[in-house]
């Protein structure tokens, strides 16, 4: 495997460690998973146990305090197993990251220790049923009464929705606000609080085995001091956190486009049809080259697009121009590699059906493609 530009021998000897765990722990069994709709808590202890979630925390905190490198190789050996595994890349780099960086000391201490061991899976509550990427006007609200803010309102296409031990929740704790975003506010909402349940799980058309669910809070009674930084603050930090969260499914874009890739190379090569293999027709090869560099230039942009976030660089514009084409390339593979597989590729027992149905959420969350170029033409004046 060709080593990536920011990552060292470490980074190498993690893959080695990681990959020899899933493939005994996760490989084996997330056919199962996928049919059982969910991926079991005893995974997310097992991850903790060997220092596979969370890397890059404090060692205050129970993480092993490492670059961010460690982060991108766990997300890219999850997706190689199968695109299900995408909550755990949520708790690790995307929820977890804004108690890191917005929590008290106290906050910190009282959450992340377990956040690292697994024993508390997280999710983000911002899509509401009549709003997607539209996020300050969210209609969920959260009065302060006391000791206690009253939050009300719904969620929906939560990852991590049904298992997790800890949400945070977008709301409007000034509906008044204007501009709009500033009455945006972060609340962290434990499992057993009162007035908080669980809509049904979603069926979904694809990511399975990643439990999806309504979130809903009547009169739900959250701790003043769960707020997350200040108040009126919400919004600037889901636009700080985004980000990486993009950056995040473009990883994962990106190497569902490799194994999609190479697994039809490997089919077209073993397939016979009119007296030979698939792969000396000259359409095949056409499709291949074509495919294939389409995933290398995708994968020369996101190097530096990592090695410039792990920089501490400001790379909005490019991470937004990454989630779009990465995840618009990979459905674009998927659809031309489930054809070279034929009837086959038809068929469930064939990975590329699976991987099919699980790339087509891509273009959708952290933010539509669509608003992804809405950001890059912003950010270029227009």
């Amino acid at each position: 495997m060709k080593k990536h530009p920011y990552l060292t021998d470490d980074h190498e000897i993690f893959r080695k460690s990681l990959k020899k765990f899933l493939e005994k722990e996760a490989v084996p069994h997330y056919e199962k998973w996928e049919e059982e709709r969910m991926i079991p808590r005893s995974l997310w202890r097992k991850m903790g146990e060997q220092g596979f979630l969370c890397p890059d925390l404090d060692e205050e905190y129970g993480g092993s305090g490492v670059d961010w490198g460690f982060s991108v190789v766990i997300n890219e050996e999850l997706e190689r197993v199968g695109s299900g595994l995408v909550g755990m890349g949520l708790h690790n780099d995307i929820v977890v990251p804004y108690i890191n960086s917005f929590g008290s000391k106290e906050q910190k201490q009282r959450w992340l220790p377990r956040c690292v061991t697994g024993e508390l899976i997280t999710a983000i509550a911002m899509t509401e049923p009549g709003t997607g990427s539209d996020l300050a006007n969210i209609k969920t609200t959260a009065k302060l009464d006391g000791d206690h803010y009253i939050l009300n309102g719904q969620k929906t296409f939560i990852t991590n929705g049904i298992q997790s031990d800890l949400i945070l929740v977008a709301c409007k704790t000034n509906p008044n606000a204007a501009p709009k975003h500033k009455g945006v506010s972060l609340l962290l909402v434990e499992r057993d609080t009162h007035g908080f349940s669980r809509g049904r799980k979603l069926n979904k058309v694809g990511l399975h085995s990643q439990d999806t669910a309504e979130l809903i809070f009547e009169d739900c009674r959250v701790p003043k001091e769960n707020l997350l930084g200040e108040e009126g603050k919400g919004f600037l930090y889901m636009m700080d956190k985004l980000q990486q969260e993009r950056l995040v499914v473009a990883i994962a874009a990106q190497i569902a486009a490799e194994v999609m890739l190479q697994g039809t190379i490997d089919y077209v090569k073993s397939r016979e049809a009119f007296g030979k293999p698939v792969s000396q027709f000259q359409n095949t090869q056409f499709k291949i080259a074509e495919m294939a560099t389409e995933v290398e230039m995708g994968r020369a942009f996101l190097d530096q697009l990592i090695a410039e976030h792990m920089d501490g660089q400001n790379v909005v514009t490019k991470v937004s121009m990454a989630k779009w084409r990465l995840t618009d390339t990979a459905k674009k593979i998927a659809g031309e590699c489930l054809q070279l597989h034929g009837g086959y590729g038809y068929m469930e027992e064939y990975e590329i059906a699976r991987r099919f149905r699980d790339i087509q959420v891509s273009s959708i969350y952290a933010g539509t493609n669509e608003i992804m170029k809405t950001i890059i033409a912003k950010n270029l004046g227009l």
